[in-house]
């Protein structure tokens, strides 16, 4: 083996390990859930402003979609936040990630 072949093979595994860390970072998380199923409107969000899907339940996580003030999303699940607020699993239509629950508010009277 030549020594950029060990480079290779050294940064591959580096990239293994920063994978598998940050899956063990996230598992407690979504372990800690709990159901919502239940309608929610966005809300808080200024409306030339658009409320942020993340892939992951953190704010640095990458941004997957985004939803209008207003808009109405299905909320599947949180998951409690030590500090700041909850972070929840919403569907809407085609998109679907993490949003931060402080932006939802929940639809008790609606028909569908």
């Amino acid at each position: 083996m030549n020594r950029n072949q060990e480079k290779v093979l050294v940064a591959a595994l580096c990239g293994l390990v920063i994978t598998a860390a940050g899956a063990f970072a996230v598992q407690p998380a979504m372990a800690a859930g709990y159901q919502v199923d239940q309608l929610a409107k966005v809300t808080g969000v200024a409306h030339w402003d658009q409320l942020n899907v993340r892939k992951w339940p953190a704010s640095y996580s990458q941004k997957v979609g985004a939803f209008e003030p207003g808009s109405h999303v299905w909320v599947e699940r949180c998951i409690e936040a030590k500090a700041g607020a909850d972070w929840c699993l919403v569907d809407s239509q085609y998109t679907s990630g993490w949003v931060n629950s402080k932006f939802l508010t929940p639809v008790h009277d609606w028909d569908i």
